[in-house]
This record gives C-alpha cells, sequence and structure tokens, in this order.
C-alpha cells in the first residue's frame, strides 16, 4: 500500500515534518511519501494562497497516479483542492481538516479548534459546517502565529499550549484540533500535558487513507466525481 502525502505548500522543511508524523501514523506495511509542489506560495495563510496552491496540488495528484499510488492525502488545514483531487484520483483522498474534525467528533461531546491566525478562522468555521461537525465544534481559536514561524519561534510551542488551556476552559470541550500541518509534531506532547486528545490532522488523514484502503473503499466514480474531460488551456495573450 501506497499513500502519498502532499504539503500544498513549497516550504521543504514543513514537508520532512508532515512525513514523519504521516509515517509514524501508517501501518509497517504501508509505505508513505511526502511531498509538495516544485512552485506555488511558501505557506498558505489566506484564500489566494490557498488558490494558487491548487494547480500544484492537482498536479502531484497526477503524477501520483502514473506512478501508481494508492490514496492521498491533502496537508493543509483548508484541505484546498480536494473536491478536484477526488476527481483526479483512482483511490481516496483525504483533507486533514475534515479528518481531524471527524476523528475528534468521536471522543466526546464536542471539540475546539486552535489555529495559527485570526483570519482562518471563518474557514475552519465554514469547513465544520460542510463536513457536518459543526454542533460538536464548540470554538475556534487562534495563536497569532505565522505559519513559518511554527518552526523558528522558541516561544511557539508555549503559546499553543496555553490557547488550547483557554480553548478547553471556555469551551469545555473534550479535545482539541490542530489547526495546522505544521503544529503536527506537538500533538503528543500537548496530548499529556492537556489530559485530553489532541487531534492531528496529518496523522488522522493517514489513517482514514488507509482503513479506506484496506476496506477496498474509493471514491464514487458515477457522479461528480467522476474523472473530468480533458480540456484545452488557453494562454495568455503576448
Amino acid at each position: 500500500m501506497r499513500i502519498k502525502v502532499i504539503n500544498p505548500n513549497t516550504t521543504a522543511s514543513m514537508t520532512a515534518k508532515i512525513g514523519a508524523c504521516a509515517r509514524a501514523a501508517a501501518g509497517q506495511d504501508v509505505t508513505v511519501d511526502a511531498t509538495n509542489p516544485p512552485y506555488g506560495p511558501v505557506v498558505i495563510e489566506s484564500h489566494a494562497d490557498a488558490a494558487l496552491a491548487v494547480p500544484g496540488i492537482l498536479e502531484e495528484i497526477t503524477a501520483g497516479e502514473a506512478a501508481g499510488y494508492d490514496g492521498y492525502v491533502i496537508a493543509c488545514f483548508g484541505d484546498p483542492g480536494l473536491k478536484a483531487a477526488r476527481e483526479l484520483a483512482r483511490g481516496p483522498v483525504v483533507g486533514i481538516a475534515e479528518a481531524a474534525m471527524r476523528t475528534a467528533a468521536y471522543l466526546g461531546r464536542g471539540f475546539s479548534i486552535v489555529t495559527t491566525l485570526s483570519r482562518t478562522v471563518g474557514q475552519a468555521r465554514d469547513l465544520a459546517a460542510e463536513y457536518g461537525v459543526a454542533t460538536h465544534c464548540l470554538g475556534i481559536h487562534a495563536c497569532e502565529i505565522p505559519v513559518l514561524d511554527l518552526e523558528t519561534d522558541p516561544k511557539a510551542r508555549a503559546v499553543i499550549l496555553g490557547a488550547c488551556e483557554d480553548a478547553l476552559a471556555s469551551d469545555g470541550s473534550d479535545a482539541i484540533v490542530l489547526g495546522c500541518a505544521g503544529m503536527a509534531d506537538l500533538c503528543h506532547d500537548l496530548s499529556a500535558e492537556l489530559g485530553v486528545s489532541v487531534v492531528d490532522g496529518v496523522a488522522a488523514a493517514t489513517a482514514v487513507v488507509e482503513g479506506l484502503l484496506r476496506m477496498r473503499l474509493a471514491t464514487g466514480k458515477l457522479g461528480e466525481y467522476a474523472l473530468p474531460p480533458v480540456r484545452a488551456i488557453s494562454a495568455s495573450a503576448s
């Protein structure tokens, strides 16, 4: 079984972190390869960033199909390009926001999301509604830490921990969802300190893809997610 984990931004150090977290969640007989597009935004912190990342994501899916991958993870909490990727792939494609929220909904009455910047809160709320877990999402809390600073700011972990503590106290939640792939390596330590389950979407999505493949399940191809017709792409006028 081969799973391709796609970091939609082009920051290689984040791709390496994401890959390590995904492999730790996968079975021993599963090969997990983490990649990122060769072009696109270095970080995704806005709707514009997400839109710019989608062509690279779809190229990674297309390349994965040619290489024979069985399933895919889109490792950005906004789940950019998820529906289009499902059209292109034979096997399952899972976004980390959808996997994390649905996983957290199994763990208690409700969960809180701790994310990076406040400008992403509305998007996370929209995704919770789209994925049918809005009633389980009791609060969304921003740390105001830019994504790239998660790797370089020595205070980042303490700020995230404090935001998780505040979320638990104010929301009465039973679990925490980390709202950024760049936080993936923190989940186990935070869980031990907080005394609740802390869900990393990278691990959750990898486990979901693996589970779907073991059950021999894939995205339905009779309707909306059928392989799209080939279209000519017009070049811009010179």
